[in-house]
């Protein structure tokens, strides 16, 4: 049976805890500033965060992330150093067997103030967005168009970085200018852009539409250009759904969490929460279900199987 980690709880300095991740500070091997990014079997949902996890989920997604990491290293300067717990200074062997296949080693960033969102399709709250003003994100659209329809060209529709608890904000290209600069805020609209097309070419031949994701990116002080941080094209941070399942109109099936929202969704139509923490406790049959779509993301994606820590 996986072993379920919702929480750590290592000998190193300066711990933060997100809604997924823990991170801790660390010194890398050449001196310089680090981070340990841990990812727990936590999930979160409308913002809150669940009270149990999905049984190696933060395995999966740390091995969805190194997959897309090693496919754009050449692309794109990006901040991770390792996956491997062996190279995590100053643990002991009983913590390194708790985050084993769940961790990454990375450079340490200033992380810019700007998420970097590209919709290759319409659904979620694009959809609502589009059918209220006939926009998203203040982009006019078309008429006519359905749910899940795709996109004559991907969106990038930027928002802020909420602090903790808060929910970001969709914000435009030049609100984006005025927080971290013209140059740097077209730099990361066309390194968006062109990561997802690749990426989404890539899912396309694997059976998976990459219907939208999101970015973060970091900046080191000398260096020329921002680094790509945190998890990319990951269930967490993405849609993905079946390809040949596709079918404009509706709601799609998909090897994210959206199983889990659909199942909350009716835990707040029977009156019994309001999307405010603490979250309610998941079925078992909603937990197996959403832990073997994250598993065969990984599989379609990579081509290779993943074995699971018991």
């Amino acid at each position: 049976m996986t072993k379920t980690v919702t929480e750590t709880r290592l000998t190193l300095p300066n711990k933060r805890q997100g809604k997924v991740r823990d991170l801790y500070d660390v010194t890398l091997a050449n001196g310089d500033p680090g981070l340990l990014i841990v990812a727990t079997d936590r999930i979160s949902a409308f913002d809150v965060v669940l009270e149990n996890g999905l049984p190696g989920k933060g395995v999966v997604l740390t091995q969805i992330s190194r997959f897309w990491f090693d496919y754009f290293g050449e692309r794109v300067n990006h901040h991770l150093v390792s996956t491997d717990v062996a190279d995590v200074p100053g643990l002991t062997d009983e913590e390194r067997e708790q985050i084993e296949g769940r961790i990454m080693l990375c450079r340490r960033t200033s992380v810019l103030p700007v998420e970097c969102i590209v919709r290759g399709y319409i659904t979620g709250s694009g959809y609502k967005d589009y059918m209220r003003s006939g926009k998203v994100c203040g982009i006019d659209l078309p008429s006519g168009l359905k749910n899940s329809d795709r996109l004559s060209e991907p969106l990038f529709t930027p928002s802020t970085k909420a602090e903790a608890g808060l929910h970001d904000e969709n914000i435009s290209f030049e609100e984006g200018v005025e927080i971290v600069g013209r140059e740097t805020m077209s730099w990361l609209r066309d390194t968006t852009l062109d990561l997802y097309k690749t990426a989404s070419a890539h899912a396309r031949d694997c059976g998976i539409i990459l219907a939208d994701t999101k970015f973060e990116f970091g900046v080191i002080e000398g260096e020329e250009e921002p680094l790509l941080i945190d998890e990319i094209f990951t269930p967490d941070s993405s849609r993905f759904w079946p390809a040949e399942e596709w079918e404009p109109g509706r709601e799609q099936n998909s090897f994210d969490k959206q199983i889990v929202r659909n199942y909350l969704e009716t835990v707040v139509s029977a009156g019994t929460w309001d999307k405010t923490p603490p979250g309610p406790e998941l079925p078992e049959n909603v937990v197996d279900a959403a832990s073997r779509r994250y598993l065969e993301a990984y599989e379609l994606l990579t081509g290779s199987s993943l074995a699971l820590p018991a």
